[in-house]
């Protein structure tokens, strides 16, 4: 009998030191998978540490960039979106202005023309990318030589229209009023006043009606007129008002009549020099 009781005890004790070792080696191995996961969460930690590290220099160096681009004071960011030939136009290339802008102050542009001076402020504070266009444009000697082409003179409506590149020459041809620079811009200083948006003296910009289709062309009011607030105001005549008022009321020759109104004014005002300076 004694001899059964010990081999059940050997039995027993085997089985207990196997379930030990089997536990033991469990133990292990779970030690080993958490050593394994700690590791990799922190591989994950420092790479994680290291993309914030780069994104985070990336980021200052974006801001960094965007700092030493940013508009200096004193000035605004202009776009000059280039013109499109296929409408038709005539386009004069002389490249675009600079990007920026000033906008304080103002600038006096001056119209030496066959019939005298005629001289304006153009307020930049207003419309500071459009008088940088013409500040550009004259110092290219844009308008030198040309020709105001079209004149209205209706009840509420009496503007004169210059600034047409290819308006030159003695008499007027049918393409005179289609000729642009090579590039367009954006309207500014839109009126507000609906009972009087463009009182007389002042020069607005023409365009074709589109939004951003600004261009070289302008207009002087000579009498209170009303038009949609879709043209920029420019400036005001300080100087020669009377020489355009004299064009306006010798009347035009109705060439313009079936179309847009008006025709090419009767007594020719001719520009000899255009330029619109820092004042």
């Amino acid at each position: 009998m004694s001899s059964i009781k010990d081999r059940q005890r050997a039995a027993a004790r085997a089985r207990l030191e196997k379930e030990m070792a089997e536990r033991a080696a469990a133990a292990h191995k779970r030690r080993q998978r958490q050593a394994i996961i700690g590791s990799a969460i922190a591989v994950v930690v420092i790479a994680g540490a290291a993309v914030w590290i780069v994104s985070a220099l990336h980021d200052d160096k974006k801001k960094t960039t965007a700092s030493s681009s940013t508009t200096p004071a004193g000035t605004v960011a202009c776009t000059w979106t280039p013109s499109d030939s296929s409408t038709g136009g005539k386009i004069k290339d002389v490249g675009t202005p600079p990007k920026t802008a000033p906008n304080v102050g103002t600038e006096l542009m001056t119209m030496n023309t066959n019939l005298g001076k005629i001289e304006a402020t153009i307020d930049l504070t207003k419309a500071p990318c459009t008088g940088a266009s013409f500040a550009y444009l004259s110092s290219k000697k844009f308008w030198d030589n040309t020709k105001c082409h079209r004149l209205v003179n209706e009840a509420s409506f009496k503007v004169l229209q210059c600034g047409d590149p290819f308006a030159t020459g003695k008499g007027y041809r049918a393409t005179d009023g289609q000729g642009g620079p090579s590039y367009t811009m954006a309207e500014e200083n839109l009126p507000t006043d609906t009972n009087n948006p463009y009182p007389a003296g002042s020069i607005a910009m023409a365009n074709t009606g589109q939004p951003g289709s600004t261009g070289s062309q302008f207009f002087i009011v000579s009498a209170d007129t009303k038009l949609p607030a879709s043209y920029t105001l420019l400036g005001k005549i300080t100087t020669g008002m009377d020489i355009v008022q004299g064009v306006v009321k010798a009347g035009d020759d109705g060439a313009f009549k079936a179309q847009a109104g008006g025709g090419h004014p009767k007594k020719e005002l001719d520009i000899t020099t255009l330029t619109a300076v820092a004042s």
